[in-house]
């Protein structure tokens, strides 16, 4: 009798085929998911990298600004100038109806070429008693303009070159001065301030007797109490004793060509430069509100950049 011959049932086409996509599908999510993990694992590690680079940088602008004041003064404290000045407003063949002195700062812009702003260039502009005269006739003249420089023993003259038709804004030329014509001018900035933005003004506030309140002690003992401001500016240059002075603050408003921040100032601070974080100057400062804190106003390079390329063709 023959024996039966055992045979395996043959598996339907259908579930070996189902089987198959099912681990092909298997491993397909396997290897998925590894490219999944290892993507988010590199992204994570990207936006790690990016926040490390962002704060890294972040650091490094808060040290920048920090370190602002201490750098323009260190590096363009010689092209930043004391400017004196002696003005009248008369008549023809009368005594001077009236005579005064003027404090200003001012700085390189150019080979020869120096910035403030008008009223230092020109002291009777937007004086109100100065111009009832001027109304009635009179005339003003500039007696002497000075310019002091850090590190030059004696003055220089200037010249009123180009003064703004709109603005409080002038340009001067430098006279008979190689020393002083060849101080390097101060960077002028190309892109418009952001309000926020830290600023530092430097100049010389309270004109002669801001310089000599920081004198030491044996020569402000000599010159606290003189009322010759010429006198006591000669004797400052030559001991080297002209030194401007920085205040920083923020930059409040940008309104048109007019720039508002709170960097403290005073009477003798006007038209000195304005310098952003950068180092470059943005504006010229122009004057300050009394009991505002944060009133201190400047006018925009912008509107100086063409007065000074007009000074010089002239």
């Amino acid at each position: 009798m023959a024996e039966n011959d055992p045979r395996i049932p043959e598996e339907p086409v259908c579930s070996a085929w189902e089987r198959t996509v099912q681990g092909a599908l298997g491993l397909f999510l396997l290897v998925t998911l590894g490219f999944v993990a290892h993507y988010y694992q590199a992204a994570a590690t990207s936006d790690l990298e990016l926040q490390i680079h962002s704060l890294a940088h972040e650091v490094q602008q808060l040290k920048q600004e920090q370190a602002m004041p201490a750098m323009v003064l260190n590096r363009y404290r010689n092209s930043i100038c004391y400017v004196f000045g002696v003005y009248q407003v008369g008549f023809a063949g009368q005594p001077p109806a009236l005579r005064a002195r003027i404090s200003g700062s001012g700085f390189v812009v150019a080979e020869g070429l120096l910035a403030t702003n008008r009223h230092v260039a020109e002291p009777w502009y937007e004086d109100s008693d100065s111009a009832a005269l001027i109304r009635s006739g009179a005339k003003p003249r500039l007696e002497k303009l000075l310019a002091f420089f850090p590190g030059l023993p004696a003055p220089v003259n200037i010249t009123p070159t180009v003064v703004s038709a709109e603005g409080d804004l002038a340009v001067l030329r430098i006279e008979g001065s190689p020393s002083a014509s060849q101080l390097p001018p101060l960077p002028l900035a190309n892109v418009s301030p952001n309000p926020g933005e830290l600023v530092s003004v430097v100049g010389y506030p309270m004109g002669v007797l801001g310089m000599v309140a920081k004198s030491p002690p044996a020569i402000y003992e000599r010159l606290a109490f003189r009322h010759d401001d010429i006198g006591s500016a000669n004797e400052l240059a030559a001991l080297s004793l002209i030194r401007p002075s920085a205040t920083c603050g923020h930059l409040g408003d940008v309104v048109g060509d007019k720039l508002i921040y709170d960097a403290p100032t005073a009477h003798g601070g006007s038209g000195g430069p304005v310098f952003n974080s950068q180092g470059e100057v943005i504006g010229v400062n122009a004057a300050y509100i009394d009991g505002f804190s944060g009133g201190t106003l400047g006018v925009s390079v912008r509107v100086l950049k063409p007065l000074i390329a007009a000074a010089q063709w002239k």
